[in-house]
């Protein structure tokens, strides 16, 4: 038996023993001092590559404890994934969702109050249920991760209300340590992640590991007008056959190009957030478990794909910003091989973005009009699909995607239940005061615009494309040699 070891002795012992158990041969770059902090009892704020490996940074953590870990995460995928991830490792992990049916839910939670699981994953509008708070209310909670932390942060790229009420969240259960982790944050967005934590900047160490992994090459193309970009993307595919992801902004240019690709007789397929949810699942299967798969997507894929073998991300119309990009551009070359990176410039693209921004920040006035018009509805608002609710809304322009943004606010802020899709959507709470402050509003459209004149700066830049996102970032620049700027 082991007797008088430090305890730094005792931290080494129990890393390297669980270490094993998740199949870790070699820590990568902090990862094994982020984990001796967390067991140390230090707060953590992460900021690290997509696919270099975040999650261990709470999982190996979670083990060591004796009490529960709690994964807040946004992403259903991911918390599916990485449950059954670490039960392979006949680790006791479970993950409560809109996915669960009721009778699996209040069962889970009768489990959870009963101390049966050691690393719980959920999404943060589950704090809003009194059944899931009682089923935790007894347990001690040792560590508290919140994965894409960029959501608590309105200056993020991707705010999420409801992450606005961790603070809240942390307090109800006893102020356990805390880890927040994303791939993408500005400094700006970092002081705002850690004043919603509840906490001061000297309680959390911040890690930043930096931006852009080396193995992917960056670079920007320019087409004269729309058939010579096309095509030049359909030469690419043919030249590299292997597995891609094709990003676009509008659905109608998806199906364009896929039209053309048919003509070339290019296997592919096609994901957005208006396919159905099954297609959307088998689609998104299909592509994890394909060697040289072709797949033409709007934003709405990737968060939480782990595909190691990506090999190119074409993005074939501007992204709105340097951290959306960042974000998808990190689904490539997971497995440390070469990958390519390419992004397309037409000025065309900045009118649709433009009209983006505008949809995504509604004035007060459409808000409020859009819910006095779903209350008046009453019962027949559950009858009612999107289109109708649209032409209501904005009659006849149905290029007006502001409808969308605001049924997703209502969402957000509890405003409603339910959706279109299933005629299931209801009014349930009043207009909170934060959706009619004009000023909110009128800033997060500065912001946006501003994120997306610095994706224009990106685009247009004479010197190093990753010493550029390094800046952006604030994030340490060393070296590159792997942009088209660098390669000349």
């Amino acid at each position: 038996m082991l007797i008088n070891l430090t305890m730094k002795e005792n931290l080494l012992l129990n890393i390297n023993k669980y270490k094993n158990k998740l199949g870790i041969t070699e820590f990568r770059a902090s990862q094994k001092e982020i984990i001796t902090d967390i067991l140390s009892g230090r707060h953590c704020l992460v900021i690290m590559p997509t696919g270099m490996g975040k999650s261990v940074c709470y999982q190996l953590p979670a083990l060591v404890f004796d009490g529960l870990t709690i994964v807040i995460s946004p992403l259903i995928s991911l918390m599916q994934d990485q449950t059954s991830t670490l039960k392979r490792s006949d680790i006791s992990a479970i993950f409560i969702n809109s996915s669960l049916s009721k009778e699996k839910r209040l069962r889970t939670y009768k489990e959870l109050a009963d101390e049966n699981y050691k690393i719980l994953y959920v999404s943060p509008e589950r704090f809003r249920k009194p059944e899931f708070i009682e089923s935790i209310k007894n347990r001690n909670i040792s560590l508290l991760a919140i994965d894409e932390a960029h959501c608590i942060s309105q200056w993020g790229h991707d705010f999420r209300p409801d992450y606005t009420k961790i603070k809240e969240f942390r307090e109800k259960m006893g102020n356990p340590v805390t880890i927040a982790l994303t791939a993408t944050a500005t400094n700006e967005t970092q002081k705002d992640i850690i004043k919603q934590l509840g906490l001061s900047e000297n309680e959390i160490k911040v890690y930043n590991e930096g931006i852009c992994r080396p193995n992917l090459f960056l670079s920007v193309k320019t087409a004269v007008d729309e058939p010579a970009k096309f095509q030049f993307i359909i030469n690419e595919i043919k030249k590299k056959k292997s597995n891609t992801i094709v990003y676009f902004n509008l659905i109608k240019s998806i199906e364009k190009f896929s039209q053309l690709l048919d003509i070339n007789h290019i296997q592919h397929e096609i994901y957005h957030g208006k396919l159905p949810s099954d297609k959307r699942k088998r689609i998104q299967n299909n592509f994890l478990n394909s060697d040289d798969a072709i797949l033409l997507a709007t934003n709405s894929f990737g968060m939480g794909i782990n595909k190691p073998n990506i090999r190119n991300i074409i993005h074939a119309e501007l992204p709105a910003s340097l951290e959306a990009y960042y974000q998808e551009i990190g689904r490539a070359g997971r497995d440390g091989n070469s990958s390519f990176c390419t992004v397309f410039y037409n000025e065309d693209d900045l009118a649709v973005l433009m009209d983006f921004i505008e949809w995504q920040n509604p004035d007060k006035e459409f808000i409020l009009m859009v819910y006095k018009k779903m209350k008046n509805m009453g019962n027949e608002l559950k009858s009612i699909d999107f289109e109708d609710l649209q032409s209501k809304m904005v009659f006849k322009n149905k290029g007006d995607q502001r409808l969308q943004t605001v049924l997703n606010l209502f969402e957000r802020y509890n405003v409603t239940k339910g959706d279109t899709e299933k005629h299931s959507l209801t009014i349930i709470n009043d207009l909170p005061k934060e959706l009619q402050l004009q000023k909110h509003f009128k800033q997060k459209k500065k912001n946006s615009l501003n994120r997306l004149y610095q994706m224009l700066q990106y685009v247009k830049a004479k010197e190093c494309r990753r010493k550029f996102v390094y800046k952006y970032f604030n994030a340490a620049f060393e070296k590159c040699g792997n942009c088209d700027i660098c390669n000349l």
